[in-house]
């Protein structure tokens, strides 16, 4: 029979590439998830069978334990940007973490695998780094074998991050961004689902990696690579700190009037994150530890940014016409 892996957050944008890898090594693949329903589009990763999503909610005991008996591998690729409500940062990044990785230990599964962040720190003034950084103690204590991962931005055709921008483009001239000058090394998320999938079938050694891309850029440098790819013009305005500060604060306490339904477009705990540089640390493990060449963003981005051009899939069309003589 063969061996199968219960991935935590299976459906999200990260645990889906690696779903779609570990299908390809002939596994099965548990998708847990809290809207099975909604994942459907997994299970077209492998043969009829081969992946299928269940229901799991990270915070209960009961739940975890159902979708992880008979397992031979666990990822936890959960992971939230929202302080407040049940699913807030310590229930998710700090309890969550603790409660696979102890089940983990209890079921005698194989091997472990645990996205965090670059930037966990105990100490940072973000809490989301914090709780980042107090979830991997947890799973150091009950899973020492564990497969750390920290990712700094992960790119790719469902990413938040370039889509977003690309989508903001679209109304007015002016391009503003927080932490202009701040510095991050993007990641493509099929090299970061390789990375996961080293750690599943033991060819990677336990502990801490840090997983970046080939080329280190401020927030700047990034958008204009974005800008030229989606063939836009606009003006990237750094917004101050201190001012995205105030802001940020003004939409938080938008979000809480609102019960929730308005989502602020960033948040306190954001801004502080983006005060520091999001690179892989001089001296950490990395991607080539792990025999991976990581992938340029120039050859990923236009596959999946191009309906944010003005003449979307047409484009390319337009350019070559260009070319021709009358």
């Amino acid at each position: 029979m063969s061996k199968l892996v219960t991935i935590y957050g299976g459906s999200g944008f990260v645990g889906r590439y690696v779903a779609r890898r570990m299908a390809k090594e002939g596994w099965r693949v548990r998708v847990a998830c809290r809207r099975p329903n909604e994942a459907m589009f997994v299970k077209p990763y492998g043969v009829v069978g081969q992946v299928e999503p269940v229901f799991c909610n990270i915070r209960d005991d009961a739940s975890v334990r159902t979708v992880m008996r008979g397992a031979d591998a666990v990822v936890n690729c959960v992971g939230t940007f929202d302080a407040r409500g049940r699913n807030n940062f310590d229930a998710v990044q700090v309890e969550g973490a603790e409660r696979v990785a102890r089940i983990a230990a209890e079921e005698q599964v194989a091997r472990m695998v645990h996205l965090s962040a670059i930037g966990a720190d105990p100490v940072s003034d973000s809490v989301y780094s914090r709780t980042k950084a107090e979830g991997e103690a947890m799973v150091r204590n009950h899973r020492p074998d564990a497969v750390i991962l920290r990712p700094s931005v992960v790119f790719g055709p469902e990413d938040a991050f370039f889509n977003r921008f690309a989508a903001m483009t679209r109304f007015g001239p002016v391009l503003p961004v927080i932490g202009a000058e701040t510095r991050m090394q993007p990641v493509y998320v099929d090299d970061l689902a390789q990375a996961v999938v080293k750690g599943i079938l033991g060819q990677a050694e336990p502990g801490v990696y840090e997983i970046g891309g080939p080329e280190v850029q401020t927030f700047r440098e990034l958008m204009n690579t974005m800008l030229k790819t989606i063939q836009r013009r606009r003006l990237v305005l750094n917004i101050p700190f201190g001012i995205a500060r105030i802001m940020a604060g003004v939409f938080s306490i938008g979000s809480m009037l609102s019960a929730g339904l308005i989502k602020p477009p960033v948040t306190p705990d954001q801004v502080r994150s983006l005060q520091v540089d999001n690179v892989v640390a001089d001296g950490a493990k990395t991607l080539a530890d792990l025999g991976i060449s990581p992938t340029a963003i120039e050859s990923v981005v236009p596959e999946y940014l191009w309906p944010f051009r003005p003449s979307g899939q047409y484009a390319a069309i337009k350019d070559s016409a260009k070319n021709l003589k009358a």
